[in-house]
């Protein structure tokens, strides 16, 4: 059988000639001990690639730039590249084969998927049923990630007389979604007696984390090889010996997976945007505390700063606890006091004549503050404000638009408050992965964890008032959107009926706020914008 030579890999979208350079260099380092080097679905482009594939000159691009490749790695092993290509005047999303100096086959995706995240469909055309690739005297049975996940395709390619499985993916991560592609693939495998080889993107895109998390199946459905969580990784696989898992690469999962993929997230959002440096507005509040924990852990401490916007209704242990989550992760704090600028604010609007609805605007007023210093600091430093809200917060509305929630990434907003709770606890323990940046232990008083928590915009204010127990809460919220139960189902689950109306009012009238909601990435499976794309003008019940 051949060698393989796997990468697990961090394309940039849109950086076809820095994807391929990249690409080459590892072929240059390892080429040697290998007969065929994998790339992911659509390395060269990075992806998705939403309507950017539209545009006449990159698609050029595409075909010059992978035609330069091969001729760089002509003397090297055979490539199979993941790739967009143009076949008989249409563009399908590929695996390319590439040996001496040439493109010699192609292999169009045959199953485009149209769900959740993606929507394949709007840019690609399907591929017929593959038949296997042939290299070096090998039948390969290459799919593209969602040809794995139903037996018709890697059916026919073994009925063709295919050795192995080799899948080329760009498998977003979700809070699961391993399992789910170890039992497709397993499937797969117990299916047609074949090992499977399992290659996945890593790195964030937007809305999105690839998590890696790559593998190879044994045909007698062992687990042979598995790749680390959220990093680059590249491996010589040769599949005719009896390979075993590695111990010290068994991926994360659970909430240390969720919490390294809000940190690989910050990293490639700011890094390949090209910015190197975040600023945060830092109540002493738990949200605030894992936003800014999470940024150390991406990018270092030199590279955030926190600024504390206290009012008079700033509790004296927010102030003291702002001040030590700065110095256990050894960033600077900057104080700028803004009850002077609030005062005059109330004057001036006049919001004492207006009752309820004036005191709503004074809440809003001090945001709506904080949000403009934020953004004023940017634009004079020249970093990016992180969002510090939850999605809690974002499905009840608990957050003011030109407020908390200015910015240009927000890092937890797919993730429930009591998960939040639960991840500080997680990095209180101690770093995730060896290559995050923060501190090996504390990163936040157990205060921060244990006390109610509250927006203090006026006098004893605490988050329950308002939105009840966050674990009755985020229940009701999960049944509501990642379940899309009715408020009927809500309450024959257990849930109190008037309060079941009134979150569901909260969620239905809250979709204008999401709809201007900085983006950050998926960690559930229903993220909001991307995967549940709601009408904001919308009288339904539900």
């Amino acid at each position: 059988m051949l060698k393989f030579g796997l990468w697990q890999s961090n394309p940039i979208v849109g950086d076809v000639r820095g994807n391929l350079n990249r690409l080459a260099e590892m072929v240059g380092l390892h080429g040697h001990a290998c007969d065929v080097v994998v790339a992911p679905e659509c390395f060269s482009t990075g992806y998705p690639l939403e309507d950017l594939l539209n545009k006449p000159s990159f698609r050029q691009t595409i075909l010059d730039e992978v035609q330069h490749f091969a001729g760089i790695v002509a003397d090297g092993p055979d490539i199979l590249l993941g790739s967009p290509w143009l076949v008989e005047g249409g563009w399908y999303n590929c695996v390319l084969h590439i040996a001496e100096g040439q493109v010699r086959d192609v292999r169009a995706k045959h199953k485009l998927p149209d769900h959740g995240v993606f929507d394949d469909p709007r840019i690609f055309l399907a591929g017929g049923v593959p038949g296997p690739i042939m290299v070096k005297g090998h039948k390969l049975g290459v799919m593209t990630c969602e040809d794995m996940w139903s037996e018709d395709v890697a059916d026919a390619l073994a009925e063709s007389g295919a050795e192995i499985f080799v899948v080329l993916n760009g498998s977003p991560h979700e809070r699961g979604k391993q399992e789910e592609r170890l039992n497709q693939a397993m499937a797969r495998v117990v299916e047609n007696n074949l090992p499977l080889l399992y290659l996945n993107l890593v790195g964030g895109q937007d809305n999105l984390v690839f998590d890696g998390n790559s593998f190879m199946l044994n045909a007698d459905r062992t687990l042979a090889m598995q790749m680390p969580s959220m990093c680059e990784y590249f491996d010589v696989i040769d599949p005719g010996q009896n390979l075993r898992a590695a111990p010290e690469l068994l991926p994360l999962d659970g909430l240390a997976l969720d919490y390294a993929a809000c940190v690989q997230a910050v990293r490639d959002y700011v890094h390949k945007n090209g910015f190197s440096d975040v600023l945060l507005g830092l109540s002493g509040g738990i949200d605030s505390a894992l936003v800014a924990s999470m940024a150390v852990d991406a990018l270092g401490a030199k590279h955030v700063e926190a600024i504390m916007m206290p009012t008079r209704f700033t509790s004296q242990e927010s102030l003291e606890d702002a001040q030590r989550i700065s110095q256990l992760l050894e960033i600077p704090l900057l104080r700028q006091d803004i009850d002077q600028a609030f005062e005059q604010l109330c004057g001036v609007t006049q919001t004492k004549k207006h009752g309820a609805a004036g005191a709503l605007a004074e809440e809003n007023i001090q945001s709506r503050l904080r949000g403009m210093l934020v953004m004023t600091r940017s634009n004079m430093t020249g970093a990016l404000v992180l969002t510090t809200g939850n999605k809690s917060e974002y499905a009840t509305g608990y957050a003011t638009l030109y407020g908390d929630m200015c910015g240009a990434f927000a890092p937890i907003k797919d993730i429930y408050k009591t998960d939040v709770f639960a991840m500080c606890r997680l990095r209180n323990d101690g770093k995730i992965l060896p290559d995050h940046l923060g501190p090996d232990d504390l990163v936040m008083p157990e205060r921060v964890i244990s006390k109610p928590p509250s927006a203090e915009l006026r006098p004893d204010q605490k988050d329950e008032e308002s939105l009840g127990s966050y674990e009755v809460l985020d229940d009701i919220l999960h049944q509501l959107i990642e379940l899309q139960a009715s408020p009927d189902d809500v309450v024959a689950a257990g849930h109190e009926a008037g309060f079941v109306a009134k979150v569901a009012r909260l969620l239905r009238i809250s979709e204008y706020k999401r709809s201007q909601a900085a983006p950050g990435p998926k960690m559930s499976k229903m993220m909001f914008t991307r995967e549940r794309r709601y009408p904001i003008t919308n009288c339904s019940p539900f």
